[in-house]
């Protein structure tokens, strides 16, 4: 368990206790693919450092009131960019991929595991 006095958490962060915890469950699969992606040597932590950190200012200069609530569409948007800079998928890609998800989850009754299928690329 992590001391709250060593922990930083951020104006709006949910917490149960004094431990940080995800809002939704995308959130904690954006993290996990962001150290899995880090520890297969794509990119190195101050390389996502810097992604993060230039995600979040453009995000604030675009008027982002950055209360906590937005931080992983940051880190998920930072982490897109540097799977295209590293050339590990490209824009075009993703952006097929994100639809293709998109048109799962409009199918898929709620409560039930979303399955991507080959119609949903179309």
């Amino acid at each position: 368990m992590t001391d709250s006095t060593t922990l930083p958490l951020l104006p709006g962060m949910p917490i149960d206790g004094a431990e940080p915890v995800f809002r939704e469950p995308w959130e904690a699969h954006a993290f996990a693919l962001a150290v899995s992606l880090h520890q297969r040597g794509l990119f190195t932590w101050p390389e996502w450092a810097e992604a993060l950190a230039a995600q979040i200012g453009a995000a604030q200069g675009a008027g982002d009131a950055d209360l906590g609530d937005t931080y992983y569409r940051h880190w998920l948007a930072a982490l897109e960019t540097l799977v295209a800079r590293k050339g590990a998928s490209s824009v075009d890609e993703l952006t097929r991929y994100q639809r293709a998800w998109d048109r799962a989850a409009d199918r898929t009754p709620h409560g039930r595991a979303i399955e991507l299928r080959e119609q949903d690329f179309g």
